[in-house]
Parts: structure tokens; C-alpha cells; sequence
């Protein structure tokens, strides 16, 4: 949760000019503040996918090469991959708080001069 509002947060430094031309030309602070939460929850879910995928491939591979230990079953818990996937989600949501709101409230006229 501290990388994902890191990233955020710098994201945010870095984009102050966009986010100030996006303000400029008609975007509403919620438009901001729901286009930060849309990223860190993308964020999330794609370190979650990745983070799963890896997972199970490392469990299928350390199964099979334990077949002569005795090792003869392989269960997923797709119920437990599912659950984690949600609270991954939900992690981005609030990871999202602090930052969406700071650039919601990216002074427009500033943010367009800053280089």
C-alpha cells in the first residue's frame, strides 16, 4: 500500500502541468480525483495479476519437481487468488485517497506555468 501511494504521490508531483490543462479545459475536480483512484486501482490489480501468476507458476513448478518426494497433489485456491484479487482493489482505492485529492486541488493557472 506505501509503494502504490508513493508512486502516486509522485505521479502527481510529476503531472502537475496535465493535470492543471486537463483542469483548464473543463475537467472537474471528481474528473481528477476519480482519474488518480482509476490508475492506483489499475496499479494494484496489475501487481496482484502479476504477483498471482508468478505464484502459481512457481507452486506448479515446485510440485513437479517434488513428484519423487511424494508430492502427487496440486491444489489452487482460486476462492483464496479471487479473494486476494478484491482486497487488492480495495487497497488501491484507499491507497488513492491522499493523492487524488491533492490533485484535485492543483492550482489551474499554476500548474499550466510550471515547467
Amino acid at each position: 500500500m506505501l509503494g502504490i501511494v508513493n508512486t502516486l504521490v509522485l505521479s502527481v508531483v510529476e503531472r502537475t502541468r496535465e493535470l492543471g490543462l486537463l483542469r483548464a479545459v473543463g475537467a472537474t475536480r471528481s474528473q481528477i480525483r476519480t482519474l488518480v483512484r482509476r490508475e492506483s486501482v489499475l496499479m494494484s490489480l496489475l501487481g496482484a495479476v502479476t504477483g498471482i501468476a508468478l505464484g502459481t507458476v512457481s507452486g506448479v513448478a515446485l510440485s513437479r519437481a517434488l513428484l519423487d518426494q511424494g508430492v502427487t497433489r496440486l491444489a489452487v485456491p482460486a476462492g483464496t487468488l479471487t479473494l486476494y484479487l478484491v482486497i487488492a482493489a480495495l487497497v488501491g482505492i484507499l491507497a488513492a485517497v491522499g493523492p487524488a485529492r491533492r490533485a484535485s486541488r492543483v492550482d489551474i493557472l499554476r500548474a499550466v506555468t510550471t515547467e
